[in-house]
């Protein structure tokens, strides 16, 4: 379980089954083995919706196709001035040829292009995509990617050296409205 569950069970599922237990015990009273049993309930049935949940909303299984397409940044993950100036310099694309080209832009004007070729790896269930680009290449692309799978869509990662973790998203890219 999660840093809040815990943080729940220990400061007020345990101190509360123990007040309710003494008081069942020390008044002889049914209503607080009643609450006890009520509280106890609650957490089981949650724990229960959220297996359920978890059960029937598995996140995608990426295949290569998956891959192919045009990339820009994901603004959505730290909105702002430098999400939007990402945004409008750095974008790329994969093709079914298995070609990677990253795009260093100045609005519509490309300033700086990057070439590569991309693989796949299945370690587990799912493709993880591999990325060896050709030398020099710019620091965003210098390692592989995590990929980040939720139902129905997935996002990369990239380690920056000088930006840290840039996101990248599968959309094609339009002008920023002012």
């Amino acid at each position: 379980m999660g840093f809040g569950f815990n943080l729940f069970f220990m400061l007020v599922l345990l101190p509360g089954t123990g007040i309710l237990f003494w008081l069942a015990i020390a008044t002889d009273k049914p209503i607080f083995l009643k609450a006890l049993a009520g509280l106890w309930g609650v957490v089981f049935g949650l724990i229960g919706l959220a297996w359920l949940i978890h059960l029937f909303t598995p996140k995608s299984e990426l295949e290569k196709d998956n891959y192919y397409g045009q990339y820009v940044i994901d603004r959505t993950k730290f909105p702002g001035k430098q999400a939007d100036w990402q945004y409008n310099h750095f974008r790329f694309e994969i093709t079914n040829d298995d070609r990677i080209t990253f795009y260093q832009m100045e609005g519509d004007s490309i300033l700086n292009t990057y070439f590569g070729a991309i693989s796949t790896v299945k370690p587990y269930n799912s493709h993880r995509l591999v990325v060896r680009m050709k030398q020099p290449t710019h620091h965003i692309l210098a390692s592989n990617p995590t990929v980040y799978r939720q139902k129905g869509h997935f996002y990369l990662v990239f380690k920056s050296s000088h930006f840290g973790n840039v996101f990248f998203t599968k959309n094609d890219w339009k002008p920023l409205q002012e």
